[in-house]
């Protein structure tokens, strides 16, 4: 019986900030596996050291000891332009801030992770992100302009951004949290959908609520992991949507205003 691999493992993770005169162990021994399809949520308060994990799973910094490895590759010897390309091959990231260029468009916004790939035509490059803006459900906003969307439209563009070099994983950080409750449900619904699609997701949140649409849920407390389990009742996004008030009841939702 052949054993399934993680895409992502975090072995006895520590990292170490000098500020002043003092040494801040932000982690402190963290490990944990994330297998192929898995939906995780990473939770914790301000402090926890969430922000600091997500940043190593990102390659966006190193551990200051342990062991990283993604997709089997041991990542925390790696230099500058190794973790670059780790970054842009294997890793799909979704922000609280969208970070969405303002003056292009979605479909440009999209390409974006694809530029630098020299092996991928202008035409496949189009064509991936029409693909990945369908799968969002925004195949008709794709000429707008990220102030031309509301702030839910934006955050998929964002995770259509995220699908389109068909990464490994996908880290979602606070990807709700600039979002009212109604268009909070609705992105996890997409986020749900994705994951019934075999695709790894990695969401980090500090809200309960959206936590309970994942399968497993880590939490961090003081730089140590405090719990890991796995969700036996894991909530429908969907029913959760349609259990909310009608939407006049909000001053803000994706299909009002643009922001």
């Amino acid at each position: 019986m052949q054993t399934v691999k993680p895409i992502l493992s975090v072995q006895n993770l520590r990292r170490d900030f000098k500020m002043g005169d003092e040494i801040v162990h932000a982690l402190r021994g963290v490990s944990f596996d994330i297998y192929p399809g898995e939906f995780v949520t990473i939770m914790g308060t301000s402090g926890s050291g969430k922000s600091t994990m997500l940043n190593i799973l990102g390659c966006m910094d190193r551990p200051t000891s342990g062991h990283y490895i993604l997709d089997g590759q041991h990542t925390e010897t790696l230099k500058r332009d190794a973790l670059a390309r780790i970054r842009s091959q294997k890793l799909g990231f979704v922000f609280q801030s969208y970070n969405l260029l303002s003056r292009t468009t979605a479909i440009e916004n999209v390409e974006l992770p694809l530029l630098y790939n020299s092996k991928i035509s202008a035409e496949e490059r189009r064509h991936r992100a029409i693909e990945a803006l369908k799968m969002v459900g925004l195949e008709s906003r794709m000429n707008h302009l990220p102030n031309q969307l509301s702030g839910g439209q934006q955050q998929r563009v964002a995770i259509a951004r995220a699908l389109v070099n068909d990464p490994v994983i996908i880290l979602a950080d606070e990807a709700t949290g600039n979002l009212d409750t109604r268009t909070s449900y609705e992105i996890m619904m997409i986020f749900q959908e994705l994951h019934s699609q075999g695709k790894t997701i990695a969401f980090v949140t500090h809200e309960p609520d959206i936590a309970t649409f994942s399968g497993r849920t880590i939490t961090l407390r003081d730089g140590l992991l405090k719990k890991d389990v796995i969700n036996e009742n894991v909530q429908n996004a969907k029913v959760a949507f349609e259990m909310l008030p009608p939407p006049e009841t909000f001053e803000d939702d994706d299909e009002g205003e643009v922001e």
